[in-house]
């Protein structure tokens, strides 16, 4: 997937919000709380996202990912070319993240949301 598909894709989940943090990653949130990162001003484009303990398991030994730097509690990846994946991962991917999110936000702001 491209940066523009991700963003696209994010967007498209409710109660989904871009903005840039740290003066250069776009992020993506759901309730004001980040579940997908980008960098879009560098080459290759890279991202962290939240996931669950078997992806991140799963996803660790693949070349390019690896345990985000930043976000070492909770399963954060993060990969070094956001092309390395296939839309298919990327749809599986996004979509844990902002489960894992959405779920942990309070009640009454998912409420909200959906």
């Amino acid at each position: 997937m491209t940066l523009e598909e991700i963003r696209n894709y994010c967007l498209k989940l409710p109660g989904v919000t871009e903005s840039i943090k740290w003066e250069e990653h776009l992020c993506f949130s759901v309730g004001d709380k980040m579940f997908l990162l980008t960098s879009p001003d560098q080459y290759p484009i890279n991202a962290s996202f939240k996931t669950t303990e078997e992806i991140f398991n799963r996803l660790t030994g693949r070349p390019g990912i690896k345990q985000a730097p930043y976000f070492a509690r909770g399963s954060w990846l993060h990969i070094d070319d956001i092309e390395r994946l296939a839309t298919d991962e990327w749809i599986e991917l996004i979509d844990t993240a902002y489960q894992l999110i959405y779920m942990k936000l309070p009640k009454s702001v998912r409420d909200k949301i959906r």
